[in-house]
């Protein structure tokens, strides 16, 4: 058992995840490693009928579905499966639980507090008790493609400044990725990952205010989007609009999303 939901009507682990708990146990281990995901895109709020509202910052959750904290909603993620890497199983467990694969992922943290969840209780496929460890990435969608993602009973979106309390220490996580978004997109291309390959320049200051909650001057904006050197002009613009078509933009393909120093791309 970890501490994330597994959305299956059986509400057992998958069995290959099972196998590998057991192996843990087996060997003596009193510490579990899992893989979560906080995955954000924006997404127009239309639970109020409201039209044409600004996006907002959105994020999927899963429900528990068993013990501890049954029935509250949890950050998707699973067991670390002893043959494959951490981002790889970030990527597995968002796949089986949303259907998303992101364009951008990032590790965030390690969440491994003694208290930070009940302790695993035994059983006869596992008879000692441990705590669980927790490694935390985070990714981006556009908001294409967060649209097809799989929902229902057990996998919701919710806004990511209006989450219900959710399971374990999961709150703190969202908010602890909330706070690394906001301060990357004050000097890295990250919000690229939320947007089309082309852009304007009101689409991506868009962007900025949804992510850091706040509006920002057109003029100020474009003048510090300018000056960056990350943008290329396309020479297109946006069709289909009332006024002069703006410009569309791209960015600097030489760059890197992110700079992650020395380490390889997840």
């Amino acid at each position: 058992m970890t501490d994330h939901a597994i959305p299956s009507d059986s509400g057992q682990l998958p069995e290959r995840d099972h196998e590998d708990l057991a192996r843990a146990h087996a060997s003596g281990a009193d510490v579990e490693l899992a893989v979560s995901t906080v995955i954000f895109a924006l997404r127009s709020d239309d639970r109020f009928g409201a039209q044409g509202l600004a996006p907002t910052l959105w994020l999927p959750l899963v429900r528990r579905i068993r013990e501890p904290f049954e029935g509250r909603w949890a950050l998707p993620g699973g067991p670390l499966r002893v043959t494959e890497g951490l981002a790889d199983a970030a990527r597995r467990t968002l796949g089986d639980t949303t259907g998303l694969a992101p364009r951008y992922l990032e590790q965030l943290y390690a969440f491994g507090d003694a208290d930070r969840s009940p302790l695993v209780r035994p059983s006869a496929e596992l008879p000692g008790a441990a705590r669980v460890v927790s490694i935390v990435y985070w990714a981006l969608v556009g908001s294409g493609e967060a649209a097809r993602a799989t929902t229902g009973q057990n996998v919701r979106w919710f806004p990511a400044d209006e989450l219900p309390p959710l399971a374990f220490d999961h709150n703190v996580i969202v908010e602890y990725a909330l706070w690394r978004l906001r301060n990357k997109m004050e000097y890295s291309r990250i919000a690229h990952a939320l947007l089309g390959e082309t852009f304007t320049l009101a689409q991506l200051r868009e962007v900025h205010e949804a992510v850091l909650g706040k509006p920002l001057d057109p003029a100020n904006f474009r003048r510090s989007m300018e000056a960056s050197n990350a943008l290329v002009d396309t020479g297109e613009r946006l069709t289909g609009t009332r006024h002069r078509p703006p410009k569309l933009y791209r960015y600097d393909e030489s760059v890197d999303l992110a700079d992650n120093g020395p380490l390889p791309p997840p």
